[in-house]
């Protein structure tokens, strides 16, 4: 009876340290947004890319799948396949030459004289397939942001 009271906690005790393991960390879609936009002598625009984890733990991000909406024009499609491990917390860019409409270059033109002061309402939306550090395939997490393009003053064709 003496060893039975013994055991008893013993192995209640060995039961809840079992079950504590290690914490999971929180994990949230990312954020995408164009840090900076080039009008490059071809046409093409090359866009850097800004991806940022909001997760508590590290991500593996393996591909970018969405669009390019400038103005209320009709979005272009944005893709790229790439590797990039992203801490907690953290962003980091990636670049793309994506190929414009004949409105999206105009719209971008029209404000192109009016220097810090014009502006272009932008939103990109899609997902990017990640693999957080706690787990063990990729998976895809939808993004979606608005935001502004302006010309840089004193660097001609970039926005930001």
């Amino acid at each position: 009876m003496r060893l039975l009271r013994w055991i008893i906690p013993v192995l209640l005790l060995a039961l809840g340290l079992i079950a504590c393991g290690p914490a999971k960390k929180s994990v949230y879609p990312p954020t995408v947004s164009i840090q900076q936009l080039v009008v490059l002598p071809s046409g093409q625009w090359q866009l850097t890319v800004r991806i940022q984890n909001n997760s508590y733990g590290e991500m593996d991000f393996k591909s970018l799948d969405g669009q390019l909406q400038i103005a209320e024009l009709v979005p272009i499609r944005l893709h790229e396949n790439f590797k990039l491990d992203i801490p907690a917390l953290a962003g980091d860019v990636i670049q793309l030459d994506v190929l414009p409409t004949t409105p999206m270059s105009e719209a971008l033109q029209a404000i192109a004289g009016k220097g810090s002061a014009g502006s272009l309402a932008y939103r990109v939306s899609g997902s990017a397939s990640a693999k957080p550090e706690q787990e063990k395939q990729p998976r895809d997490f939808d993004f979606s942001g608005n935001d502004w393009l302006s010309p840089v003053p004193g660097i001609p064709n970039t926005y930001r």
